[in-house]
């Protein structure tokens, strides 16, 4: 088991990180979830949990110093890029033992009209031209799509904030979606292309196996890089190996 208390500080906010804490707890080790406090109403995990950010590497840092922890598992959403790096860096200055769970990419079927590119403001330049745009990157970072004409889709758990593209509808909805509610969305909206993160998992995958059968096209934004030196895992199942396995040599998967 982990070093010295054996408490486990999960970056969460995903259903990953939900399932680690209720697997930890359920073995009678401390877990502390931290979520970030974006969703007005988020589903809580089994333990303890705190709410908000903690201000930078640098305030995670003075966290773990202050609080009794014997490892980190950063289980964030694959875009939550700044808390991932605050993460590695902290861990780096005060030693902790440090994770990243992340859940495999979306892979391409036959069939899939995939278009890739690096960044939000990318993506917009990609759907330049189309009619009507399903854009399903969660509400943050919004604003890239600002500037479009097309009539825009836009769903999210809590509302979004402006600027918004200026036709568009919202719909507010959690996840899982089934394939048949996402290929009547699409049906009702004349949807004639997807705009989406490379997020991975079941929760919203439906909407790629719709946007297939009903030959739409699908713009996705790549993950960005991960902080080197910090060993990775795609599974609860490997998280729950890394903490039981306490301290000692931590390789890295680049």
């Amino acid at each position: 088991m982990v070093s010295g208390t054996g408490r486990v500080l999960v970056l969460g906010g995903t259903g990953e990180a939900r399932r680690l804490a209720g697997a930890l707890v359920a073995e009678g080790v401390e877990v502390v979830s931290s979520l970030a406090g974006r969703v007005a109403d988020p589903v809580l995990p089994p333990g303890e949990v705190r709410i908000g950010g903690f201000g930078g590497a640098a305030g995670l840092a003075a966290w773990l110093g202050a609080n009794p922890v014997g490892a980190v598992v950063d289980a964030t959403h694959p875009f939550a890029t700044t808390m991932t790096a605050s993460a590695a860096e902290a861990c780096a200055v005060t030693g902790h033992p440090l994770l990243r769970l992340q859940r495999p990419g979306w892979t391409a079927q036959p069939g899939d009209d995939w278009r890739w590119v690096d960044t939000l403001e990318e993506a917009a330049a990609a759907v330049q031209g189309f009619g009507s745009v399903f854009l399903t990157t969660g509400r943050q970072g919004l604003g890239a799509f600002a500037g479009l004409t097309a009539r825009c889709l836009v769903r999210s758990v809590d509302p979004p904030a402006s600027p918004l593209p200026g036709r568009t509808s919202v719909v507010l909805a959690r996840g899982p979606f089934s394939v048949d509610d996402e290929r009547a969305l699409l049906r009702e909206h004349a949807v004639d292309v997807v705009v989406t993160k490379d997020s991975g998992g079941h929760m919203t995958a439906a909407k790629l196996t719709a946007a297939r059968e009903l030959g739409v096209p699908v713009v996705l934004v790549r993950r960005p890089p991960l902080p080197p030196g910090v060993p990775v895992v795609v599974t609860v199942d490997d998280a729950l190996s890394w903490v039981r396995a306490g301290p000692g040599p931590r390789t890295s998967a680049d």
